[in-house]
């Protein structure tokens, strides 16, 4: 696997001053220690070389560890030997990539790294509000296909500019130029979710998940791309009215995601909290399969509090799809003891920001 981490290093990151953990080729790295130990920092610094800004979306003089110099690095090499770095300087507002010891755009990492991962926020997604889930699994495709993300924040930055547009009077060249504009990112935006949650169904069995939407429904009834673009554009030119402030306006910043148990015949809104955690699980290590399978890339799965909810029978289910799983899996917990039947993993003892690894017989 040579997009594995073999050495983390971690430099004034949160509570850790200094720390490295050696994976010893292990697929599975689990990290047990108390609460405030350190644990989800270690994820977060893992998932901030996908070039994102983490798992915990922090300010950067946040992350930098309190007490020190205000500036952190995450450094790691992988299994084919290259060296991959982000780091933060005090007083700059921008981090910095490093492959092979060149400097390199964050944009970059995604060569090397895909990344996903569950945190405690996630484990409430199916019965949070819309934004939440699109947020999750517009994340996941971006992981699928790296473009997503672009188009997503270009579609944020057009609906910004037209609400602008419309509070300061703009004239209807610039609405249409800019309604125009949106109309092709929009399905572009939702022909790629449709297709994401279609290429992850092939590979869940317990589970399905569904994407809906103004757009996501043309294309779903059988509308051309091109056809799609123009009935939202006319949709646009004819909602150009402010209520209050806010533009009354559907459209992919509106879709939502939905999740079906199929073991239940339930929506996992209505399933239990263990329930909807293993959905959860389902859901990425499927999503692991799709990226290997599509890509090649065996993707890093960060699992905070990974059997957080789980009871025994579900557990072991989950440490069985882990050893199959095409993925690098980083899990933490606070007792090392449930873990015990995780399959080819070195575990981690965390403990006041100190670190200490345990190679684990290969099992």
């Amino acid at each position: 696997m040579r997009h594995m981490i073999e050495v983390l290093s971690l430099t004034d990151f949160r509570n850790h001053e200094m720390c490295r953990i050696k994976t010893h080729g292990r697929r599975n790295v689990i990290i047990t220690g108390p609460n405030g130990a350190g644990k989800t920092a270690v994820l977060e610094a893992v998932s901030m070389l996908s070039g994102e800004r983490g798992l915990r979306g922090a300010a950067m003089t946040d992350v930098a560890r309190f007490g020190g110099v205000g500036s952190f690095s995450v450094f790691a090499n992988l299994a084919d030997d290259t060296e991959i770095s982000v780091s933060f300087a005090g007083g700059d507002t921008n981090r910095r990539a490093r492959i092979d010891g060149d400097s390199a755009p964050l944009s970059e990492l995604a060569r090397f790294m895909r990344i996903v991962w569950l945190t405690p926020r996630e484990d409430r997604l199916f019965v949070e509000g819309a934004a939440e889930r699109r947020s999750f699994f517009d994340r996941l495709a971006t992981s699928f296909d790296a473009a997503h993300a672009g188009r997503t924040a270009r579609l944020a930055k057009l609906m910004s500019e037209r609400a602008y547009a419309l509070k300061n009077g703009a004239d209807a060249r610039w609405l249409d130029a800019l309604d125009v504009q949106i109309a092709g990112v929009a399905v572009a935006v939702a022909a790629a979710r449709i297709q994401y949650a279609g290429e992850l169904n092939y590979f869940l069995c317990r589970c399905a998940v569904s994407v809906v939407g103004m757009i996501e429904k043309m294309i779903i009834d059988g509308l051309s791309a091109g056809d799609a673009e123009r009935g939202y554009l006319e949709y646009l030119r004819q909602n150009r009215e402010l209520v209050g402030d806010k533009m009354m306006l559907d459209g992919p910043h509106k879709s939502d995601f939905g999740v079906f148990n199929k073991e239940l015949n339930l929506p996992a809104n209505l399933t239990s909290t263990g329930q909807q955690k293993t959905v959860l699980l389902d859901l990425i290590l499927a999503h692991a399969k799709l990226v290997h399978t599509k890509t090649g890339y065996r993707p890093l799965i960060l699992l905070d509090e990974a059997a957080a909810h789980l009871d025994a029978n579900a557990r072991a289910n989950l440490f069985r799809e882990l050893g199959a799983a095409d993925a690098q899996v980083w899990a933490t917990g606070l007792d090392a003891e449930i873990f015990r039947d995780v399959p080819n993993a070195v575990f981690v003892a965390c403990q006041n920001g100190q670190i200490s690894n345990i190679l684990a017989p290969e099992n």
